[in-house]
C-alpha cells in the first residue's frame, strides 16, 4: 500500500479547524512543507505538549509527508516562548540526522500566528493569494497532531483517539487523550465540575470557537479543547450575540475608525480585506455587490470583534452575514488576475501580542498550564460521527448487532468523493446505525 493510501485508509484529517482530509492535501507537489505548531488560540495546550512527548513520531510523520510532496524544505513553526519544546525538537532533528531537511522556525507570540496564511508568511515570506490556499504559493501546511497521525498511519494504525485541553473557570485544567466518539459530557466532567447549569462551554479556542450547541454530542477527530466559563463572563456574553442584535448595535455606534481593518491579519499580509467597509455597507444598507464581495476574504479569526474595535462592535459577524448572503446568491469574489501581493509596511507595528489579547478577553487568570493527564477514560458507549471532516459523509459498512474491534473500518467514503473513513474507537457491539453516527457499546 502506498504512503498516500495508508494516510487515506487511516482516516487522517486536519486535527483542528475544518478537518480537511490529509491524503487530499498531500496529493500535490510543493516547495515547502510547514508544520503548524503555533497553537495560537489562547489557553489551548495540545500541540506544545505532544511535540514534547512524541517528537520523533511527529518529525517522522512530517518528514514523510514532506518527501511525498517533494518539498525541498520542511519547517516546524513554533512560538519562541516554548524554549523547552524547541530544544527537544532541535535535538531530535539532529539525532535523526534530518538537519539538512527539517528545521525549526521561530514564530512571534502573536494572534493569529496559527492562521495558515499568516504562518506561511512568517515562515517563508510568501503571501497566499486572496481566496487561495497555501499550495498556490508552493506550501503545504499540517499541524502537529496531524503529523503524529500520519506517522501512526504509516504503522497501520487508524485515527481512533484525539487530544483535548479542558481549561477556564474550572478546578482541573488538563489536557487529555480520549477515544473518538466519547460523549462530550464525559470529557467535560474531567474538569472537576459535575453540574454545568451555571456554565457555558466554548467548543474550541476562545477566539474562533462557538458556544457548544449540544452537550449530549460526541467528540470528533478535529476537537481540540473546551473553554468552560461562567455564564456571566464577558466573553460568553459576546459569543451569545445574535445577528439581529449585532446589526442594531453596529448601526447605532460604528464611527468608521477603521481599527478593525488596520489590525486585520489578512489586510496586513496584503489582502484587500477591509472590515470597516463591510460595516459601512451593512449600516447604510448599501446595495453594492462589488463592495460586499471582500467579505469573502475574512478568515473569521475574530480579532476585529474581540480586540480591535474600541466600541465593542461586531465586524466579524457583519462579514459573516455578508458572506452568507453572497453565498446564497452564488456570488464569488474574484481576485485581480496577475496581482502581486506583499505585506503592508505597517504590519510589524500592528501585530497583536497574545498576552494583551488574553487580558482583553479577561482570561488572564485562566492562562495557566493544563498538563497532560495520564487518567484514562473508557466510555461505555461511543458515537462515531459519519461527517467529521470536509467532504461527503461516510457510508456505514457495519450494521446493528455486529461485533467490532478497535481500529476496524466502520464507515467508508463514497466512491470518487472527498472525505475520510471512520473507524471503531473501542471494541464492542454496534448498538445503533443511522445517517449521522454509528454507536458502539463496550461489552
Amino acid at each position: 500500500m502506498s504512503f498516500l493510501d495508508q494516510v487515506k485508509e487511516a482516516g487522517v484529517i486536519g486535527a483542528g479547524g475544518a478537518g480537511f482530509p490529509t491524503h487530499a492535501k498531500l496529493n500535490a507537489e510543493a516547495e515547502y512543507i510547514l508544520l503548524n505548531g503555533a497553537e495560537c488560540e489562547p489557553l489551548l495546550r495540545v500541540d506544545q505538549q505532544i511535540m514534547a512527548m512524541y517528537p520523533e513520531e511527529i518529525i517522522k510523520g512530517f518528514e514523510m509527508s514532506g518527501r511525498h510532496v517533494k518539498a525541498k524544505k520542511a519547517i516546524i513553526g513554533i512560538k519562541g516562548k516554548h524554549g523547552d519544546v524547541i530544544e527537544i525538537l532541535e535535538n531530535t532533528i539532529e539525532k535523526m540526522g534530518l538537519g539538512d531537511y527539517v528545521s525549526v522556525g521561530i514564530l512571534p507570540d502573536i494572534y493569529p500566528a496559527g492562521d495558515e496564511q499568516v504562518l506561511v508568511y512568517e515562515l517563508t515570506g510568501r503571501t497566499v493569494p486572496e481566496t487561495g490556499i497555501p499550495i498556490m504559493c508552493g506550501c503545504v501546511v499540517m499541524n502537529a497532531e496531524t503529523a503524529l497521525n500520519v506517522y501512526l498511519a504509516s504503522q497501520g494504525k487508524a485515527v481512533t483517539e484525539t487530544y483535548l485541553t479542558l481549561v477556564g473557570d474550572i478546578p482541573n485544567r488538563i489536557t487529555v487523550k480520549v477515544p473518538v466518539g466519547t460523549p462530550v459530557m464525559d470529557v467535560l466532567k474531567m474538569s472537576g465540575i459535575d453540574d454545568f447549569s451555571d456554565y457555558e462551554i466554548i467548543d474550541g479556542g476562545p477566539m474562533m470557537g462557538p458556544l457548544l450547541a449540544d452537550r449530549n454530542g460526541a467528540i470528533a477527530k478535529k476537537n481540540k479543547g473546551f473553554v468552560i466559563l461562567k455564564k456571566d463572563h464577558p466573553l460568553i456574553q459576546k459569543k451569545s450575540c445574535t445577528e439581529d442584535q449585532a446589526k442594531r448595535v453596529n448601526r447605532a455606534t460604528c464611527e468608521q475608525c477603521r481599527m478593525c481593518t488596520d489590525l486585520c491579519p489578512r489586510f496586513l499580509i496584503g489582502h484587500d480585506m477591509e472590515p470597516h467597509k463591510m460595516m459601512r455597507v451593512l449600516n447604510y444598507g448599501l446595495d453594492d455587490v462589488e463592495s460586499k464581495k471582500i467579505a469573502q476574504l475574512c478568515c473569521q479569526c475574530n480579532l476585529c470583534e474581540y480586540f480591535s474595535c474600541p466600541a465593542n462592535l461586531h465586524p466579524r459577524l457583519t462579514n459573516l452575514m455578508l458572506k452568507n448572503e453572497l453565498m446564497a446568491d452564488g456570488i464569488k469574489y474574484k481576485p485581480e488576475e496577475g496581482k502581486q501581493y506583499s505585506a503592508r509596511g505597517s504590519r510589524s507595528y500592528r501585530l497583536v501580542p497574545s498576552k494583551r489579547l488574553i487580558a482583553r478577553l479577561r482570561l488572564s487568570s485562566f492562562d495557566m498550564p493544563a498538563p497532560m493527564t495520564g487518567d484514562s477514560i473508557a466510555p461505555a458507549e461511543v458515537k462515531i460521527m459519519l461527517s467529521q471532516h470536509v467532504g461527503a459523509p461516510c457510508q456505514p459498512v457495519v450494521k446493528e448487532g455486529d461485533s467490532v474491534t478497535e481500529g476496524q473500518l466502520i464507515g467508508q467514503v463514497p466512491e470518487n468523493a472527498l472525505g475520510a473513513p471512520v473507524h471503531a474507537s473501542i471494541s464492542g457491539q454496534v448498538s445503533e446505525v443511522n445517517d449521522k453516527y454509528i454507536a458502539i457499546r463496550r461489552v
